[in-house]
């Protein structure tokens, strides 16, 4: 119901003008910065150098995949998302600072920097040191700052005070997550670390070179030993400098016998092949390459760099975190913390139907979650959300064919034959229709036109007319559907499935693939007949 008038201007709010002076410029509301206090700070002078540009690309791409607190089945495998605390910090918001998807990017950019980091649950719904089940509301990213054999001094940013603050805490409520590129990265003599001493020494050399000196050398023609020719020399080079500064384009004379020698020539050095062959040896142990850091890599290279790269720091921290805030009674439930990659973000648009029609065409996606995918609403057709082969057609009613369990052992050997003349019932190599258990033993049942005067019922095709043969082709497909239903779920057929012994049941399911086999040969056999014709529509 819409409010009244008044009703809405009593509840208004407005950021400018419902303000109290008092509260707002008086009230003590903490420390207050120009910059964001708790932003990643790189160390030893990263933040000058190019490899921030490669600490900042890992780094978005490990936050861009998913990390949840889930819940898997009996073979490890995804069964639920868990609605915690946990799994809100890393889907929705770590603190009041950080959303789940930064905060990942603030861990991972730490981690590469020190070369280890900590993550600190802030806010938990029950303290630590005394149960092992608790909640985590909140967390933030830690600096390790000293070592001891059972705790940990770490540097974490206080929300409520505005500073940085030391803290000590048990290792085993803290995640301690090591570089898994530790070797590459963060040993003193590291390629990276050999690349950014390079890098410093060079941008050295170009500050020299841009610091506006000319170092110039100027030859007097008389010899300077006397104070009176060395007065006489300083006042000389003052009258250059004076005419280089005073001149509006840095223009100044000097007599026919100065000589003037430069010494800011480039000095040939193989500083930059240095630098070239250790930023391509970098890349090369991190798996990363040029076309990733500007975006024209092919599938390949992205699937070469998420495995070499990107998925051993996902293991590193969801290992740490299933370790550490996961009881070993939350882990026996089958609890546990896991990634999740998109495999359809580098697919492109022309190659999303091809891959829609695969997926659903062997259940291995609903058409809904296919819409999900490519950024379109849901289907509300029932249909959307089956797992369902929709190129089949479907049994009559909706349902699948629920046919009787399938004969006992002694049963089933006893086989009869088409009504072929000349032939004698139960033909070892005939058809395998079961012998009727109602009526006399040696009387078989049959289906209506199963038995022909002296042909059987595939030779007997050319006699038959299109409708018959069209109406034999659709019935042939259901019974595979109902067969390969009853292959994917025996159990749901037979009810006493899981009693059987395994002979009986690799058996039984052998029996159902030969008869499918059976099924699709008369199904080819009635297509060709149709195409002999020239009445066969695909």
């Amino acid at each position: 119901m819409e409010l009244a008038i008044g009703s809405r201007l009593r509840h208004a709010w407005n950021a400018f003008m419902n303000r109290d002076p008092t509260s707002y410029y008086y009230k003590d509301v903490g420390m207050g910065y120009s910059y964001r206090p708790d932003r990643v700070r790189f160390s030893r002078g990263n933040e000058r150098s190019i490899v921030t540009s490669v600490y900042n690309r890992i780094a978005l791409d490990t936050a861009a995949i998913n990390i949840r607190h889930v819940r898997l089945d009996e073979n490890d495998r995804f069964l639920s998302v868990i609605n915690s605390g946990l799994n809100n910090c890393l889907s929705l918001e770590a603190n009041i600072d950080q959303t789940g998807r930064s905060f990942i990017q603030d861990v991972v950019m730490s981690m590469l920097d020190e070369g280890c980091v900590a993550i600190v649950p802030v806010d938990t719904d029950d303290d630590p040191k005394v149960t092992g089940s608790y909640d985590i509301q909140t967390m933030r990213t830690g600096k390790i700052l000293e070592w001891y054999p059972e705790y940990v001094r770490v540097q974490v940013y206080n929300d409520r005070s505005g500073k940085k603050e030391d803290i000590l805490l048990e290792k085993s409520v803290v995640a301690i997550i090591e570089n898994p590129l530790y070797a590459v990265m963060n040993e003193p003599n590291s390629t990276m670390q050999r690349l950014i001493r390079k890098l410093n020494l060079l941008d050295v050399v170009d500050e020299k070179n841009s610091s506006g000196k000319l170092d110039l050398i100027i030859q007097l023609p008389y010899v300077i030993k006397s104070e009176a020719r060395k007065r006489q020399a300083e006042l000389r080079r003052k009258e250059i400098e004076d005419q280089l500064t005073g001149s509006k384009y840095g223009i100044a004379y000097t007599d026919g016998t100065e000589r003037i020698t430069q010494l800011n020539r480039a000095v040939e050095n193989n500083l930059m092949s240095q630098i070239e062959y250790l930023t391509s040896m970098l890349y090369s142990q991190l798996g990363i390459t040029q076309s990733i850091l500007d975006g024209t890599a092919d599938d390949k290279t992205m699937l070469n760099y998420q495995n070499r790269t990107i998925e051993p720091i996902l293991s590193a921290i969801t290992g740490e975190m299933k370790r550490k805030f996961l009881t070993k009674t939350g882990r026996s439930q089958r609890q546990s913390v896991e990634f999740f990659h998109d495999p359809f973000k580098l697919v492109p648009v022309s190659e999303i139907s091809e891959i829609a029609d695969k997926f659903t065409r062997n259940e291995i996606m609903t058409s809904n979650e296919i819409r999900q995918v490519i950024g379109m609403k849901p289907s509300k057709d029932p249909k959307a959300d089956e797992l369902r082969n929709k190129n089949l057609s479907e049994p009559s009613g909706g349902q699948p064919e629920t046919p009787a369990g399938p004969l006992p052992d002694e049963e089933m050997e006893h086989l009869a034959h088409h009504g072929v003349k000349g032939q004698k019932w139960g033909v070892k190599n005939g058809p395998p229709y079961p012998i009727s258990q109602g009526g006399k033993k040696d009387v078989a049942n049959f289906e209506k036109g199963d038995i022909l005067k002296g042909k059987s019922g595939e030779s007997a095709l050319a006699d038959q007319r299109t409708p018959a043969i069209k109406k034999g082709i659709r019935s042939l497909e259901k019974k595979i559907e109902a067969h390969e239903s009853k292959i994917r779920d025996p159990g749901k057929f037979i009810l006493d499935w899981d009693s059987y012994p395994e002979r009986k049941k690799l058996g039984t399911i052998g029996h159902w693939e030969k008869e499918i086999s059976n099924f699709q040969k008369s199904i080819d056999n009635r297509i060709n007949e149709l195409k002999r014709r020239g009445e066969y529509d695909e």
